[in-house]
């Protein structure tokens, strides 16, 4: 009987996120993105934090009024994943039609998108913006679904680990979303257009992949790993959050004020007298040090449920290996070319890629 609505849930829940995106109270910020042909800066009006304690509250209600359980998203997740892969499809190709062609390739033009900056309702939902708030809010459902779940069957026999990768998982989608203007200075927002890889990666792939972790394990007993070992894959995840949120934020702060210091760094820079890099602190450790940060990230919060020889919690990290260091590929070229032989001065100031002292 729920085998429907569990279909159109993420469709259901995704307009109702751009609704209250569009109506909700936030603040107008401006970006690093300059518009196409233009010296103007885009705006963003950013409240996603805001509309993710909207939905998580009424989430919780309709569970605590038991008109859906707390656990629905469980029972019908692969109902929700056909529900949001269609719409991830059908998205995809509205942003994509309307617009000219960019490449000789339709198929081309679909995955990596034609428009690079696209703003709806006046500008109050920006396309890349209200993608990621819509992925990392359904992403957190299905964490609270799955985690009750596992609740819901084993009671006071549930393991710890459990919860606690959903309370980290959980505390990087909030860390995210309240740092969500520091994001606006981040490779995709001034590198990537709107296509299918971002349309159907955040509807998609960034609410159920995400998730995998916690899919393949709440079913299963609970492990017994010790409170020392749970320590230190926190620990784990912890080292990784300061490294990617260090990096961001010192490249925040940089680029809103270059003389002012970072926490202990006095910004260190190199100059062809128009372009200026930073090349201290923790972008002084590697090229991108965020990048080892998410898969520590990604690796602690996988340890955390208990299964360390089950395959599935693994691809969450392994997918962010193989996005990162192609990611860290290309992004060296687009630097070299626009760079030129400033960024060849930095590289041989920071010769590590990623992680220092091995790559």
């Amino acid at each position: 009987m729920h085998k429907i609505p569990g279909f159109f849930t993420p469709i259901l829940i995704s307009g109702l996120i751009f609704i209250l995106n569009a109506i909700l109270p936030g603040r107008w910020v401006t970006g690093y993105v300059t518009r196409k042909n233009s010296d103007e800066k885009i705006k963003y009006h950013l409240n996603g934090i805001y509309v993710f304690l909207v939905i998580v509250i009424i989430w919780f209600l309709l569970g605590f009024f038991e008109i859906i359980p707390f656990d629905y998203l469980y029972i019908y997740r692969w109902y929700g994943l056909a529900g949001a892969f269609t719409l991830g499809v059908l998205l995809s190709l509205a942003v994509i039609l309307p617009y000219s062609p960019v490449r000789k390739s339709f198929l081309a033009d679909l995955f990596t998108g034609r428009k690079e900056n696209l703003q709806l309702c006046r500008g109050r939902v920006d396309m890349k913006m209200w993608l990621y708030l819509l992925g990392a809010t359904m992403l957190e459902l299905n964490v609270l679904s799955y985690s009750a779940h596992h609740w819901m069957t084993f009671g006071d026999q549930s393991s710890a680990g459990i919860f606690l990768s959903a309370a980290l998982i959980t505390y990087f989608i909030i860390d995210y979303l309240i740092f969500e203007e520091v994001h606006l200075y981040t490779y995709d927002l001034f590198a990537e257009r709107v296509g299918f890889k971002l349309v159907w990666g955040c509807i998609v792939f960034y609410s159920y992949f995400y998730s995998i972790f916690l899919w393949s394990t709440v079913d299963l007993p609970d492990p017994k790993t010790p409170a020392w070992l749970l320590a230190i894959y926190v620990l784990i995840f912890f080292t990784g959050w300061l490294l990617a949120r260090g990096a961001n934020m010192q490249k925040y702060f940089f680029k809103r004020n270059p003389q002012k210091p970072f926490l202990w760094f006095k910004p260190e820079t190199i100059t062809d007298g128009s372009n200026v890099l930073l090349v201290n602190g923790f972008w002084g450790a590697s090229r991108h040090i965020n990048y080892l940060g998410e898969i520590f990230m990604a690796t602690g919060i996988i340890l955390c449920t208990g299964y360390p020889a089950l395959i599935w919690p693994w691809l969450y990290p392994l997918y962010y290996i193989l996005l990162l260091f192609s990611r860290q590929w290309d992004d060296d070229k687009r630097c070299a070319l626009k760079y030129g032989e400033l960024w060849e001065t930095y590289r041989k100031k920071v010769p590590w890629r990623i992680i220092p002292y091995i790559y």
